[in-house]
C-alpha cells in the first residue's frame, strides 16, 4: 500500500461542542475542538510539525472507530479508549503524557502531583506546557490535571468543557474550589 499523502479528518458533535478528529495511517494523530474549518490551519501546521501530510481530507469511514468510541465516552458509556495513536512529542512530553493516561478515571492530579510522579518534582511549568502540546485531549486526559488548591485552570478546550469532562467522570474538585 502506497504512502499516505494526506490526514483522514472527521467532524464530531459532542456534548462539549465539535470535534475534529484526524487520523494518518490508521492511527489517530489529533483531536482538535471545533469544527473543521475552524481547526483546519491548527491541525495542518501541527501536522507539518510533527512530520507528518499538512493536508487533509474529510473521511468520516477511516475515523468511525475513533468517532464511536467518543461517543461511548461521552454517554457514560465507556472510561477509556482503544485506539491505535500517534504520539509525536519531546521525550520529556511523551512521559507526561504517558502518565496522564494512568490517572484513573474519575480522579484528578495536581501538575505538582505529576512533576514529581515522573521524576521531575521542579518542573511543573514544564509539566503544564506538555499538557498544553498534547494532541489528544480526552483520550490522553490531561483534563484530569487541576491546579495545586483543585482549581481548574490550563485547559485547550477551556475551563467549561475541562469542568465538564470531570463533571462526567465525576471528578470534580470539592466544593469551594474553582
Amino acid at each position: 500500500m502506497g504512502k499516505t499523502l494526506s490526514l483522514a479528518v472527521r467532524e464530531l458533535e459532542t456534548p462539549i461542542g465539535a470535534l475534529t478528529l484526524a487520523m494518518y495511517q490508521n492511527h489517530l494523530c489529533h483531536v482538535a475542538f471545533g469544527n473543521i474549518r475552524e481547526t483546519w490551519v491548527g491541525i495542518s501546521g501541527w501536522a507539518r510539525r510533527a512530520g507528518l501530510p499538512g493536508d487533509f481530507v474529510k473521511n468520516d469511514g477511516a475515523c468511525a472507530e475513533a468517532a464511536e468510541q467518543f461517543g461511548r465516552y461521552f454517554a457514560g458509556d465507556s472510561k477509556s479508549f482503544d485506539l491505535p495513536l500517534f504520539m509525536n512529542g519531546t521525550a520529556f512530553q511523551k512521559k507526561v503524557w504517558a502518565f496522564l493516561t494512568e490517572i484513573p478515571y474519575g480522579e484528578t492530579r495536581s501538575y505538582k502531583e505529576v512533576a514529581a510522579a515522573i521524576g521531575s518534582p521542579k518542573a511543573v511549568r514544564a509539566v503544564g506546557m506538555a499538557n498544553n502540546r498534547n494532541p489528544l485531549p480526552i483520550i490522553v486526559p490531561c483534563h484530569r490535571v487541576v491546579g495545586a488548591d483543585g482549581s481548574l485552570v490550563g485547559y485547550g478546550g477551556g475551563v467549561e468543557k475541562k469542568r465538564w469532562l470531570l463533571q462526567l467522570e465525576k471528578a470534580v474538585p470539592a466544593a469551594g474550589r474553582k
